[in-house]
């Protein structure tokens, strides 16, 4: 049977694992479910069609599953699922998919959100990904893997940040960031490649050395975003790290990508 503390309100349809541990003064919705290993420690608010993963902790105060904060939300039976293994800590909010968005914002495993998080309505949030305190995603964004949010940081509505990205904190965030990119300031440039994260993640440095003449050959003032693109997808076309990149970047997107102050940025 699940440890439920006699202070906490859980509505009797809701889908509670054995395992799961629910501390004092929290509140968990009829549509909810919460998968074996799940900790709500104390005063967190669940709500909505809300599937969290196994192994998740969330801490005081979180406010998970209310309904998104879009006026064109009409009560749409929409979903939050959060993955497996996830911190969410204090004053963290998440909500729900709406009808424009798919009907779903979900969480992928292993993530860090620290205190004060936003994640909106319709994201997509990928695995292992870090977001500082008060970093926020306006809806519709999509977080590849690893990549981190800094702190104080906005995300503007409908952009992709790419896989293993860096969003320096304070940054506003209006373009796309490609992946193993680095942004910063306010109304974000592209700093050049995330080498530190690209280090801890073990790529070699022949394929750092790689990736940074193909960012080189991508921001260069010579010809159109097209043309150096398909000039990269040509001449790395057997790297995968670059082709990644060249992918994200031939995908179609209503933000355009995020660019460097200049040709001559540091990466």
């Amino acid at each position: 049977m699940a440890t439920i503390h006699p202070t906490a309100i859980i509505d009797a349809r809701a889908q509670i694992a054995e395992t799961a541990e629910i501390g004092p003064y929290c509140v968990v919705g009829p549509e909810v479910r919460l998968d074996a290993g799940v900790r709500l420690i104390s005063h967190v608010v669940v709500e909505g069609r809300t599937e969290i993963g196994e192994g998740t902790v969330i801490y005081p105060f979180a406010s998970i599953g209310h309904r998104p904060q879009d006026l064109k939300y009409h009560g749409e039976l929409s979903r939050l699922v959060i993955g497996k293994r996830n911190q969410i800590r204090e004053g963290v909010t998440m909500n729900p998919g709406t009808e424009g968005g798919g009907m779903l914002t979900r969480v992928g495993d292993d993530g860090l959100f620290m205190v004060g998080a936003h994640v909106a309505h319709d994201c997509i949030v990928g695995n292992h990904c870090i977001f500082a305190n008060n970093a926020t995603l306006a809806g519709h964004v999509v977080v590849g893997d690893f990549a981190i949010i800094g702190g104080l940081s906005a995300v503007h509505q409908f952009v992709r940040i790419g896989h293993q990205a860096m969003i320096g904190g304070a940054s506003a965030v209006e373009f796309d960031v490609i992946p193993y990119g680095s942004v910063l300031g306010n109304r974000a440039h592209l700093q050049g490649l995330n080498i530190i994260g690209l280090k801890r993640r073990n790529f070699g440095r022949e394929t750092i050395h790689t990736l940074r003449r193909a960012y080189r050959m991508l921001f260069a003032p010579e010809g159109t975003m097209t043309e150096r693109v398909e000039d990269v997808a040509s001449l790395f076309a057997d790297c995968e790290p670059v082709m990644e990149i060249v992918g994200f970047m031939r995908q179609e997107s209503s933000r355009g990508i995020c660019q460097p102050l200049s040709a001559e940025a540091e990466i």
